[in-house]
């Protein structure tokens, strides 16, 4: 399969999101044009006033006047060439969110207890929707070599902070299955019936690992955080599959350790 296939198979995967049900007042649906403009550059770093008239199915000057006010609050910022692009204030409000996530909060110093013990790149990944979102990542080299500028959300179905998850999260599991399983690379699960067999194995072992399923040639190895007998989020390491591969045994201790220490700290 070819990289553009699986591009797009991921941003397939990761929907806009929409409300329940439609506002009726045109002040709300400003709100909820404003707010699919922003959605438009979860996928693309820069974007002109065509290219967002064409996504959102708007008039060139409907689109125009949305990325003005957004504009004027620092929510986008516009180049000298007149494309349009996150900005600033963005930035600062998601740095507030992640600041303020108490369950990171908790869970770093962990976190980098891992990262010293194994020298791999360590996630702190959480559900959402149909998929999962890494909420820290300390990286090594090997990490930032294979991940790149990548984002941080993944569908859960491609990694094993996923599988860790879903296998104790019946709504990432539900989820999971409506939104179906799109391949990203060679090995991802593509089917609902391999789900299952791969959550019941989860189960079994208490653990979950993925090779050559998110990115070719790399691994992971993810344990669930549980809290009151359901998984609130995962703790992985990620590298290279011939680094990984081999150590799975020893990694899976380090990161039950971990997690224990993450739930009972979280729970106080």
């Amino acid at each position: 399969m070819s990289t553009i296939v699986q591009e797009q198979a991921w941003c397939a995967s990761t929907p806009k999101r929409t409300p329940a049900a439609e506002p009726h007042a045109a002040g709300l649906k400003s709100v909820g044009s404003a707010l699919d403009v922003l959605e438009c550059f979860a996928t693309d770093g820069e974007l002109g006033v065509s290219d967002i008239a064409r996504r959102l199915g708007v008039a060139k000057s409907t689109a125009h006047r949305l990325l003005q006010t957004l504009a004027s609050r620092g929510f986008v910022e516009q180049d000298a060439q007149g494309q349009y692009r996150l900005g600033i204030h963005v930035y600062e409000l998601g740095a507030l969110a992640l600041a303020r996530n108490e369950l990171r909060h908790v869970a770093l110093p962990f976190l980098r207890q891992v990262a010293a013990a194994t020298g791999l790149t360590v996630n702190l990944s959480v559900p959402d929707g149909a998929d999962i979102v890494f909420v820290e990542r300390i990286e090594n080299s090997d990490g930032v070599r294979i991940l790149g500028h990548f984002g941080r959300r993944l569908p859960a179905h491609t990694t094993s902070s996923g599988k860790a998850i879903a296998a104790w999260n019946t709504d990432l599991d539900a989820a999971r299955r409506r939104a179906g399983f799109p391949p990203r690379v060679s090995r991802t699960v593509r089917a609902e019936p391999d789900w299952d067999r791969t959550l019941d194995g989860v189960r079994r072992v208490g653990y979950a690992v993925s090779h050559s399923e998110s990115f070719d040639g790399a691994s992971s190895v993810a344990v669930p955080v549980m809290l009151h007998r359901q998984a609130v989020a995962s703790v992985s390491v990620f590298g290279p599959s011939e680094v990984i591969e081999p150590q799975v045994e020893r990694l899976v201790p380090v990161l039950l350790a971990a997690s224990r220490r993450i739930a009972l700290a979280h729970g106080r």
